[in-house]
């Protein structure tokens, strides 16, 4: 329940279609359920707006003025936008949707839109922000520690992720085992890690 609560108000659902009536509905249908809402009359519009740092599911319906719905979606893929996308429509097709998956679209629903269908299609949306968030924290901390090394730590770090042993470390940096068995346990320490596996993974995120 818990993780319920933190998806539907730590994430917004971006809902962006030209009906008034149709954002007004679906505003309405998130809104009394918990979710945080923000409505666009079109793509220009979201697109104005759009800050990188947005966090929830973009919900786009296909045919609108201008930029329709697959463009803005494969728009925002192109740009490096990580919001996850359900698109809507109401007229739709086998290559419509075709392309709305190959942008990466989390589902394609056609309307009058069964509610239950779309709510399970933003809570699938949420959960994977909620995983991109926490790998982006990960990176982050990872390299918040790593910045803490020196650089020969980083030079022993690298040779034991990269399977050496300490004599060959010792051999490759013209110093002693017992001087590499202290910065590989500086460097333990360092990144509170208790294993060559954990330092390996912390490694790979900080890159």
């Amino acid at each position: 329940m818990m993780e319920k609560m933190m998806q539907k108000h730590d994430l917004t659902v971006f809902i962006v279609d030209d009906d008034a009536s149709v954002r007004d509905a679906l505003s309405l249908l998130f809104g009394v359920r918990g979710y945080r809402t923000a409505v666009f009359a079109g793509a220009g519009d979201f697109m104005k707006a759009w800050q990188p740092n947005w966090m929830g599911c973009l919900l786009v319906d296909i045919r609108m003025p201008g930029m329709d719905g697959l463009a803005l979606q494969e728009r925002l893929l192109e740009m490096g936008c990580p919001l996850p996308v359900v698109v809507i429509s109401g007229h739709g097709d086998v290559d419509s949707a075709r392309r709305a998956f190959r942008a990466s679209a989390i589902d394609f629903l056609e309307k009058p839109i069964d509610h239950g269908k779309m709510i399970e299609a933003v809570e699938q949306a949420f959960r994977s922000q909620h995983l991109l968030r926490e790998r982006m924290l990960g990176c982050e901390k990872a390299v918040r520690l790593l910045e803490l090394l020196t650089p020969r730590e980083h030079e022993v770090m690298k040779l034991v992720i990269g399977g050496h042993h300490n004599r060959e470390i010792a051999q490759k940096l013209a110093i002693s085992v017992r001087t590499v068995e202290v910065h590989k346990a500086h460097v333990m320490s360092k990144l509170n890690v208790d294993s060559v596996a954990d330092l390996v993974r912390l490694s790979m995120q900080g890159r």
